[in-house]
């Protein structure tokens, strides 16, 4: 009787990330015994040794039978571990430790680290989307101009959190100059002197500062964010308006949905997808894949 009660639990695998976000995380794996359900999980714990792990342990847990696999760590934590997993059976939880988290905060999984393993005993999998930003997969957003500016000199620096992140924000306003781009996608092709742009498959950037208000992980569909330059004394209402989810009311935004955009920009410079900055070149195609992802999230009935 027991040997078959054993079979039934779902074997699921946590990743977790020690450089996340600003905790320590010698508390998780105590966490996750307390709070796991046992009569439901087989349980697995590995920690990640370097950038890129979290894909190999996922493939390798996957290739291995397991239910699922979760993530814990913040947004480039999550990208890593969903790359491993996207196109397969495996559904990804999230735990989320890191700056921003702004995929499990658009799906309302809990910041406290007890109640989002607890919200694992009683969750259902979903299928989202995700984008390719020249075949890279992101999940949360991706983007290009002040935004991933921004991205690169926040990895530079060692403090984390949402007060050093505004920090770099105000400073790089000052230092960041705007490009020009042309955007080609289904029934439009236009030019456009651009200060950021977003592509959010997810709502907001984390933080609960919501580029994309209105976006879905589920329609197929990724939503374009542009911002024109502003004049600084613009900046207090355009926060506002970021956490209040009005941003697409500005003046200076323009907004739109497409599953399929093509970027041109004069030169090679700075990308970001899910807050991780890299370079990219001067030619940038992002598109969505439909329902590829299947993510645990709080059962809703």
């Amino acid at each position: 009787m027991n040997a078959r009660f054993s079979a039934m639990k779902k074997k699921i695998a946590f990743i977790i990330n020690p450089m996340a976000g600003v905790r320590t995380k010698s508390f998780i794996p105590q966490h996750i015994h307390d709070e796991l359900n046992r009569d439901l999980f087989d349980p697995t714990v590995a920690f990640t040794d370097y950038r890129g792990h979290g894909s190999l342990l996922a493939r390798d847990f996957a290739a291995k039978g397991f239910d699922s696999v979760v993530a814990v760590g913040g947004d480039g934590t999550i990208n890593e571990v969903a790359r491993g997993l996207v196109q397969t059976s495996v559904s990804l939880g999230i735990l989320p430790i890191g700056s921003g988290n702004g995929l499990a905060r658009h799906l309302e999984i809990p910041m406290n680290m007890r109640k989002a393993i607890q919200m694992l005993n009683f969750s259902e999998e979903i299928f989202i989307d995700y984008g390719l930003v020249n075949q890279r997969p992101f999940f949360c957003t991706c983007g290009t101009g002040f935004d991933a500016y921004i991205a690169a000199e926040f990895a530079k620096g060692h403090r984390r959190g949402i007060v050093a992140y505004l920090e770099k924000i105000v400073k790089g306003y000052f230092a960041y100059h705007s490009e020009n781009y042309r955007i080609i996608g289904k029934n439009i092709d236009f030019t456009t002197k651009t200060f950021l742009m977003t592509i959010a498959n997810a709502s907001q950037w984390g933080n609960n500062v919501y580029i994309a208000p209105k976006a879905s992980v589920q329609d197929g569909r990724l939503d374009v964010s542009i911002m024109s330059n502003f004049p600084i004394i613009a900046l207090p209402t355009l926060a506002l308006q970021l956490f209040t989810k009005t941003i697409s009311n500005d003046l200076f935004i323009n907004t739109f949905r497409m599953s399929e955009i093509t970027v041109f920009r004069p030169a090679p410079g700075p990308f970001h997808y899910d807050g991780e900055p890299y370079e990219e070149g001067k030619e940038i195609n992002i598109r969505v894949v439909p329902a590829g992802l299947k993510v645990l999230v709080k059962k809703r009935f």
